[in-house]
């Protein structure tokens, strides 16, 4: 019988785990966009855990599907360009919570 690897927070299976599910709907997160050098416009994402939910991961897939460069530091996640309503439906379809969504 093979053992199937057990997830080091809730204890279940890896294939049952909602740890991931249930970090994503606690998050309050705020979309802004900030004027930087040369009047270059960057979307910013803030308020999303890097304990529960992986910065590294999250930035690659907002990039591919906005189709833009950007990097994920300080605990915020940068995009170049103006991003706002294309990384709120990209959040929404990763599984964050419409509601906890702020756009400002």
């Amino acid at each position: 019988m093979i053992m199937s690897e057990i997830c080091q927070v809730c204890g279940l299976p890896l294939e049952l785990c909602m740890c991931g599910e249930i970090a994503k709907e606690q998050q309050k997160v705020v979309i802004y966009t900030l004027r930087r050098r040369f009047g270059k416009l960057m979307t910013i994402i803030e308020g999303i855990d890097q304990k529960d939910i992986d910065h590294k991961t999250l930035t690659k897939k907002l990039k591919e599907q906005c189709a833009c460069g950007g990097t994920a530091k300080d605990g915020k996640i940068e995009l170049q360009g103006e991003q706002r309503e294309k990384v709120k439906k990209a959040l929404i379809a990763s599984g964050f919570s419409e509601s906890s969504i702020e756009v400002k």
